[in-house]
């Protein structure tokens, strides 16, 4: 498998501890996570903000200086206040990865404008005014859509990473077969776009102690299937293993059931063994629960 980029999730207000850090302006803080995930080699750390409809003109460019402080690691820059977002470009030493342009029609070309007339590149979020896309045709269709909007507004595919929203696989599992079916068509569809997704939104919901096994066998099979580059746990110490072919024997499993073989699960090691029932349970082959290892 080819190498995949890693982009840092753990700035992220929604977490307890970077939370309270952004509110309070904690700057040793923000400078000691974003130092910890650069020291795990993410090749890009995420700044999720969320909405910040009060203070995020301020709050994002102080985000990016604090880091920058500490680390020359490029930034991607997740908001969904425009004005937030523009402001946190212009600060970045670096054309920064806006994090995303969904196709809904608020957001949509006064994203596109903002990624052209800042040289950043773009995650195209493949979600429109109907929603969430039903299968991966409807996706492909959304994703010709955002190419001739890009190619209008100046933004070349080059620039564009393709997310096609990974959803829980405590909600429904046929969308997560879609996404992999996806992936394995942006190539043809988008000669020079990336693939990029929220692989954590997979375990979303699930027991912290349970959740790497989604995430990472997740990884594995999406990027069997071409996937480019991930927002993960940074702090999460396998997943550059399965990157770099460490975990071979573990990728070999999940590559196998992929293929439609069946695996002896009693014949397997233990943590083989944890893959295998969790590749069962991301296909819809064993119904999801919280004690789908045990079985």
């Amino acid at each position: 498998m080819p190498a995949l980029i890693r982009v840092g999730e753990n700035l992220n207000i929604m977490s307890t501890a970077a939370g309270a850090a952004m509110k309070g302006r904690d700057a040793d803080v923000i400078r000691d996570m974003a130092r910890r995930e650069a020291e795990q080699g993410v090749d890009l750390i995420d700044i999720n903000i969320g909405p910040a409809r009060r203070d995020g003109r301020e709050l994002l460019p102080w985000l990016v200086r604090t880091i920058q402080e500490v680390t020359d690691v490029r930034l991607s820059l997740d908001t969904t206040n425009l004005e937030a977002m523009e402001a946190g470009i212009a600060a970045c030493r670096r054309p920064p990865l806006i994090n995303s342009i969904p196709l809904q029609t608020s957001r949509f070309g006064p994203g596109l404008d903002l990624a052209a007339r800042t040289d950043a590149d773009c995650i195209a979020l493949l979600w429109s005014d109907a929603g969430m896309p039903r299968d991966a045709n409807e996706r492909a269709m959304l994703l010709v859509d955002f190419m001739q909007k890009a190619g209008e507004a100046g933004v070349p595919m080059e620039r564009v990473w393709v997310d096609p929203i990974v959803t829980p696989v405590s909600v429904e599992t046929s969308q997560l077969g879609a996404c992999l079916e996806f992936i394995a068509m942006v190539r043809e569809i988008a000669p020079g776009a990336r693939t990029i997704c929220g692989l954590s939104n997979v375990s979303s919901g699930v027991p912290a102690p349970l959740r790497p096994w989604l995430n990472r066998t997740y990884l594995i099979m999406l990027m069997r299937r071409g996937l480019d580059a991930a927002i993960v746990d940074a702090f999460d110490e396998v997943i550059p293993a399965i990157t770099s072919g460490k975990l071979d024997p573990a990728v070999k499993i999940v590559h196998r059931m992929m293929d439609g073989e069946k695996v002896d699960i009693a014949s397997l090691s233990d943590d083989e063994a944890k893959y295998a029932k969790t590749v069962r349970v991301l296909t819809g082959e064993s119904v999801f629960s919280h004690s789908w290892l045990d079985i």
